[in-house]
Order: structure tokens, then C-alpha cells, then sequence
């Protein structure tokens, strides 16, 4: 497996320009000063209440995600290139899913396959023909990167559902300011902290037009037992806005309503943390205690904006993404700022045929899957599991792409043995409003904490770090 470009070295071992201060900072420091900062900043996680639930685990205890202290670092100019990289892919995935809702003229021009988008069990029907708040179907993306050379980046997969991880990427800079002021005076850092007031900004931009001046945005969880729960509740804090469960609300006359202590209110958009098969039991899932009956009718009426929209998963299934480049050629007549990876469709006879030649060598992914399940990582796997994802792919091939395994980039990390090279990606998060795409300079950095790892998510070991755009 080939090395990963060093972030901080590049390929040379020359020191590359913006960690150029880090770099000196960690030559003046004692070691054990990172070590008992690093120590800190657990403690400081653990005392704020930072944690996540692993599913599928027998105790399904709370956790940690390790915090690892050294920023990753990235230059003006870098960002400039993801940010409009960024802009240009959320506007496709926006627009091909107004189109496959609507007139569906990327399917007659033969560009992607009719049967990828009818029979993928996240297509919803229910939205043909189904006019949207301001047509906008993706209001909160989490657009994973990699990086593998100075200038090349990779999307490797759209979260356009209800991503999340955003509550790290601000806690984590709280905690660097509160540990390493002196570091920070070292750098011109582009602040974070405002991605709660462009969020709401967003969010108030795109209420149905039948809201009042003040829309009522609220925040729907499916409750404590959720995984992401911490972030929920973080958010409806720093937002401002009521964090709700389907049981606070209710829908009469097509207008969804809070239960309140001064009796019920109006609401006009929900930022809901909910998948769709819970949203409504009237629509979907008539098991689901989670939902709101008769949400559907009152979205369907116009008369409630739902952030995300429902059926966005049509546009994020991995097997649409081998498709993006042309998704943005076709609906903006561009060529694609962010490469995707290179993928097989093992739903295609040839592609299934390259993919089981060479399941030694490849990365093989559930269309449907997340969190680094249910992935096969080819050179760092047994002849057993080899062999078990091999009979996978013969029996049900739709269900999987492959794609080469790249060398991710590293950056330094704070390991037990002091500063070592670590793989990395990048969520950063896009917000689409009926006026403007914001997008914070950064995101949320993951780190393999493991040698050699190149899993990054936190159910499967990964860790945080935070992540610096350098000021101009």
C-alpha cells in the first residue's frame, strides 16, 4: 500500500509553509506538556459530556471520541479550491434531485439508469412531483474529503441526509482556544464558532412561504437513545430553537404545531435528525413511535419546510455517486472542481468480474452502508473475510461498489509514542439557504489513531482533530 502524502512534509521532507509555525511551537515545547494537555482535553470532553454510542455492541455504553490536540492545518489557498469545489457539488445534488422528483431529464438523456434510481429502496415516490420550500432539497451537507498529493482532493462520499459531527468541530475549537491560546496567537485561524448563526440563518431562509416574518424552526431527535443525541441537544442550544420528539408535535388543518406550556404554536421548519421511514407513520413506517402523523400532508401542503427534504438519500447511495461527474457536467455544464473517487459498480457484469480478480487490492463498500461497516479494506484483510465478502458479491452484486485503496494523507498526531503520522479526512459542512451556500472554513477532521489505519470513523476506533484554515 502506498505511503500517504505528509501534510505537514510533503513529499520532499521539505517543511511545507503552513505548518510552519506548528513545527517550531513543537520543537520549543517540553514533550510532556502535549502529553498532559492531551490529558486535559479528555478530561475536559468528559466533564462537557461529548460522547457517542457504538450500536450492534452489547452494552451500547456511551464513549468518548478520542481528541487528538494538534490541529490540522490548511492553507488560504487550499481552502479556496474546496470551498468552490464544495459550492459546485451541492448545487449538482440539489439540482438532480429536483430533477428525478420532477422531469427527470437526466434519466432520458440515458446518464444514469433508470432502475438505479426506481428500484433503490431510498427513492420516495411519495416526493414525485413534489414542490419543495424555495426547490431546495439539501440544506445541510457533510461532504467527505481525502487528500492524496499538494494538490489533488477527493470527495468520497455526500451526506446529504441528516450528516452529522458538527458539535465536534465546534467543541473541539473551544477546547484548542482554552489550551492553546499560545498557539493560536502564533496563527490568523478563520473562526468556526459561527456555524450555529449561519445555520439558523439558513434554516429561517428557506420557511414555506406561508410563515410568518419569525419562523419557528425547531429541532426533531428521535430522543436520548439516539447515538447522536449529544449533538441534538447541543445544537437546539446554540441555535436557540426548541429541540423536540415526534410526540411534542402535531398536525390539524396541514400546519404542524408544538405543544407548549402557553398552548400550541405554529411551526414552519424542522431540522430533523429523523430518517424518513420514521418520520410520519401515516406515510411511512406505521410502526414508528418516533414520527408525526400527518407530517407528510402538511409538507405536502406546503405549509412546512423540512430540513433536510425527505428522499435525499437518493442522491448520496454510493453507487449515484460513481455517477457525479457527469451529474455536474450535465446540470451545470462544468467539469467536476473535486474528483470522486474512481468506483465499480459490481451491479455491472464487468465491473463485478474486475472487482472479484482483484478483492486483494480493493476497498469494497455496501451501497447503503455507513460508519465503516459492512467494508471490506482488501490489503489488510484475512483470506476469510476475502473470501465472505467474495460470496457476498456473488449473490447480491447491487448492493456494493468497489474502489481502489488510496493513500490518504497524513498529519502529525499526539500518539502514546509522542508525534507520529496519522491518516485523515475531512467532513466540512455546506449550507444551502434560499439566498446564499455558506460553508465554515474547516470541518470535522478524523484521524486513524491506529498505525496504518485507514479508518477514520469513530464507531470503528478513529478520532477528532480540530482543523485550521489559515487566514490571508
Amino acid at each position: 500500500m502506498a505511503v500517504g502524502f505528509d501534510e505537514m512534509t510533503g513529499v520532499d521532507g521539505n517543511l511545507r509553509p503552513a505548518y510552519g509555525e506548528l513545527s517550531r511551537w513543537l520543537k520549543e515545547i517540553p514533550p510532556d506538556v502535549l502529553d498532559y494537555r492531551r490529558r486535559e482535553a479528555e478530561l475536559l470532553f468528559r466533564r462537557i459530556g461529548i460522547t457517542f454510542s457504538v450500536y450492534g455492541e452489547a452494552d451500547a455504553q456511551e464513549r468518548l471520541i478520542p481528541f487528538d490536540v494538534l490541529p490540522r492545518i490548511l492553507a488560504a489557498a487550499e481552502w479556496d479550491t474546496l470551498k468552490a469545489g464544495l459550492e459546485q457539488r451541492v448545487k449538482a445534488l440539489n439540482a438532480y434531485l429536483r430533477d428525478i422528483y420532477g422531469r427527470r431529464e437526466i434519466l432520458k438523456a440515458g446518464l444514469v439508469p433508470e432502475d438505479l434510481v426506481f428500484q433503490n429502496p431510498v427513492f420516495r415516490p411519495e416526493m414525485n412531483g413534489q414542490k419543495v420550500p424555495h426547490d431546495i432539497y439539501v440544506h445541510v451537507a457533510g461532504i467527505d474529503i481525502v487528500r492524496v498529493d499538494a494538490d489533488t482532493f477527493y470527495v468520497l462520499e455526500d451526506n446529504a441526509r441528516t450528516p452529522s459531527g458538527v458539535s465536534y468541530m465546534l467543541e473541539n475549537r473551544e477546547i484548542m482556544l482554552r489550551l492553546f491560546p499560545e498557539l493560536f496567537a502564533r496563527h490568523r485561524v478563520a473562526p468556526v464558532e459561527n456555524y450555529p448563526d449561519e445555520l439558523l440563518a439558513t434554516l429561517n431562509s428557506v420557511a414555506p412561504s406561508t410563515a410568518t416574518a419569525e419562523p419557528n424552526v425547531v429541532l426533531l431527535t428521535p430522543g436520548v437513545h439516539n447515538s447522536a443525541y449529544y449533538e441534538h441537544s447541543f445544537l437546539a442550544d446554540k441555535l436557540g430553537v426548541e429541540l423536540v420528539e415526534g410526540r411534542d408535535l402535531f398536525v390539524k388543518d396541514d400546519i404542524v404545531f408544538m405543544r407548549t406550556t402557553q398552548g400550541p404554536q405554529r411551526v414552519d421548519v424542522i431540522y430533523r435528525r429523523i430518517d424518513d421511514d420514521f418520520l410520519d407513520p401515516l406515510a411511512f413506517r406505521p410502526d414508528s413511535v418516533l414520527g408525526v402523523p400527518g407530517l407528510m400532508s402538511a409538507y405536502q401542503a406546503g405549509n412546512v419546510t423540512l430540513a433536510n427534504a425527505v428522499g435525499t438519500g437518493i442522491a448520496d447511495d454510493k453507487a449515484v455517486y460513481s455517477y457525479m461527474p457527469q451529474i455536474i457536467q450535465f446540470f451545470l455544464g462544468e467539469a467536476p472542481i473535486l474528483k470522486n473517487v474512481p468506483t465499480w459498480r459490481c451491479r455491472e457484469p464487468d465491473h463485478l468480474t474486475y472487482v472479484l480478480d482483484r478483492l486483494e487490492e480493493l476497498v469494497v463498500k455496501e451501497v447503503h452502508g455507513s460508519g465503516g461497516y459492512g467494508m471490506l479494506i482488501g490489503p489488510k484483510a484475512d483470506k476469510a473475510t476475502i473470501a465472505s465478502f467474495r460470496a457476498k458479491l456473488k449473490s447480491q452484486p447491487r448492493n456494493f461498489i468497489a474502489q481502489p485503496t488510496l493513500a490518504l494523507s497524513t498529519t502529525p498526531t499526539c500518539v502514546e509514542e509522542g508525534v507520529a503520522p496519522r491518516h485523515v479526512d475531512l467532513r466540512p459542512f455546506v449550507l444551502v439557504g434560499r439566498d446564499r451556500i455558506r460553508i465554515v472554513p474547516g470541518g470535522l477532521t478524523r484521524v486513524a489513531l491506529q498505525r496504518g489505519s485507514l479508518v477514520v470513523n469513530s464507531s470503528q476506533g478513529g478520532g477528532t482533530k480540530d482543523t485550521w484554515v489559515l487566514d490571508r
